[in-house]
């Protein structure tokens, strides 16, 4: 059961140690779940989904979630992969389009929403409109994690004893997490990782960091993400340490709740960095050993404001969840951790590759290694694209180099992928939505330089010949076909688009004509 090779390999230390806490803006609030309680809940989820289901669930069912950050989240997609089912965690700001494709991609079996949630919910539609159960869970006080079929009463069990742990026997080899990514063709591409990557990826960050027992990490990011679930939470479990779970980052709760919770560490895409840096810190200064940036670049005036506000190293890293998220890091003092540089490979190989395979100094960053993903789910055409033949690195889509020290230095983007706070927005999805948008006849969105997301959203739309379409009016349709991080910030409205003098559309030729900026 504590196979190192799977998820499970966190049950291999003290069983009695602290491992999950809520904080006083959770739902649950100030919860504390020792390791051998969320081995307890675990099992009783899968008592409970397995009665709800009428039978067993079989072995690779994919159960899809839309849960806020929280305790019922992680034991949710804990148990959901100790069951050998493949847990698929969504963004709970999506819209009812895009759940269902997801839900359907990934013949999602159950869906799993917060209990109460109301039948208008986006998600309950798209599970309802699919024929996929959907059932609500939620926290009791005397008996712990609950789960009936939406709207209608908890399952119940007789009283959970701990010592029966029979049904967590994940193997290295069973699909854990299933989660989409954007893809430069518009289509979202299923990424498949298993126990084996994850563990893996979870060994690597512990490594990196020195993570131990004594070790706390206070979560900011989703757990829909590989950054919050594997970078910040798994990692940490790993370890033998303990995290905080508030239900959302809140830039007023941050400090006292790090502050009550004697939290060490925290990640986070360089956005909330800079938030956190207009609100004054506690005094004396709570323990912080370090400062992870990872998702997006981070600035280095960022970067050096951090380090002598809060007097913590900051520690700029490289991930994405094909990797089962982290492929480098800048490494803890008194090792050098550099400015503008996402650190040293940690647990992969990293290569500087051309269109042909070939080594060289700048081109495209290539990874291998136990943590990566075999290949996108049902996807030929996209793993060719993304594998060299015979030695399968893996194509980041990210250009750069390796610098006289063996750091890793990226240069640019070679997919054309939107990075608006770590959040990666394909423009192709975008363009799409944006021509069935009543009187839109031509459209291209594209990526402009943002101060704070690093990069945000932008538009350009054709009108069909006698239509009217205003700036407001395209933001509204998107609002409601879209989820609201990938709703242009600004649209232009035009008679023609900038092409190039073969006609082509470049999106960094249109960005630099409506902006007047070069990107």
């Amino acid at each position: 059961m504590a196979d190192n090779h799977t998820i499970a390999s966190i049950f291999r230390h003290d069983n009695s140690a602290p491992a999950i806490l809520t904080t006083a803006s959770s739902d649950p609030k100030n919860i504390t779940l020792a390791y051998a309680d969320v081995k307890g809940q675990s099992e009783r989820f899968i008592q409970l989904a397995n009665k709800l289901y009428g039978k067993e669930i079989p072995a690779g069912s994919v159960i899809s979630s839309l849960l806020p950050n929280g305790l019922a989240c992680l034991l949710v997609f804990l148990a959901t992969t100790f069951q050998r089912c493949v847990a698929a965690p969504l963004n709970p700001a999506m819209k009812q389009s895009e759940i269902e494709f997801y839900l359907e991609d990934a013949d999602s079996k159950i869906l799993i929403v917060p209990e109460g949630t109301s039948e208008d919910n986006e998600g309950v539609k798209a599970a309802h409109k699919l024929g996929v159960p959907v059932w609500g869970v939620g926290w009791e006080d005397d008996a712990g994690i609950k789960l009936a079929v939406l709207g209608d009463t908890p399952v119940e069990l007789p009283t959970f004893k701990h010592q029966q742990i029979s049904s967590i026997n994940p193997q290295p080899d069973d699909t854990a997490l299933l989660l989409h990514t954007s893809g430069t063709t518009g289509r979202p591409k299923a990424v498949p990782l298993t126990h084996a990557n994850i563990a893996r990826s979870m060994l690597n960050i512990a490594n990196t960091y020195k993570l131990t027992k004594s070790d706390r990490s206070f979560i900011v990011m989703p757990l829909f993400h590989v950054h919050g679930l594997i970078g910040s939470t798994l990692s940490s479990l790993y370890a033998g340490g303990s995290v905080v779970l508030p239900s959302r980052f809140s830039a007023s709760h941050f400090w006292p709740e790090y502050t009550d919770s004697k939290a060490t560490w925290y990640s986070a895409v360089p956005t909330i960095h800079q938030i956190l840096l207009r609100y004054d810190v506690p005094e004396p200064l709570p323990n912080i050993r370090f400062i992870r940036s990872c998702s997006a670049a981070l600035a280095p005036t960022v970067l050096h404001d951090l380090e002598n506000k809060l007097h913590a190293p900051v520690l700029e890293a490289y991930a994405m969840t094909e990797a089962s998220h982290q492929m480098c890091s800048n490494p803890l003092p008194p090792a050098v951790h550099k400015s503008g540089s996402v650190g040293l490979p940690q647990g992969v190989e990293v290569a500087i590759l051309d269109d042909d395979g070939n080594k060289t100094h700048l081109g495209e960053v290539c990874i291998r290694g136990e943590n990566v993903t075999r290949g996108y789910l049902n996807n030929a055409e996209a793993n060719a694209k993304s594998f060299t033949q015979g030695s399968n690195w893996f194509r980041t889509g990210d250009q750069g180099y390796i610098d006289e020290d063996g750091y890793v230095v990226l240069t640019g983007r070679i997919k054309e992928l939107i990075n608006r706070g770590g959040e990666k927005i394909s423009p192709l999805e975008l363009d799409a939505v944006l021509l069935k948008c009543p009187g839109v006849s031509e459209a291209v969105s594209f990526a402009i330089d943002d101060e704070m997301y690093g990069q945000e959203v932008n538009a350009a739309v054709v009108p069909k010949d006698g239509a009217e379409v205003t700036e407001d009016q395209v933001k509204q349709f998107m609002l409601e076909n879209v989820a609201k991080f990938k709703v242009p910030k600004r649209v232009f409205v035009a008679q023609e688009l900038p092409r190039t003098a073969t006609g082509k559309i470049q999106r960094r030729v249109v960005a630099e004509h409506f902006t007047g900026k070069q990107q």
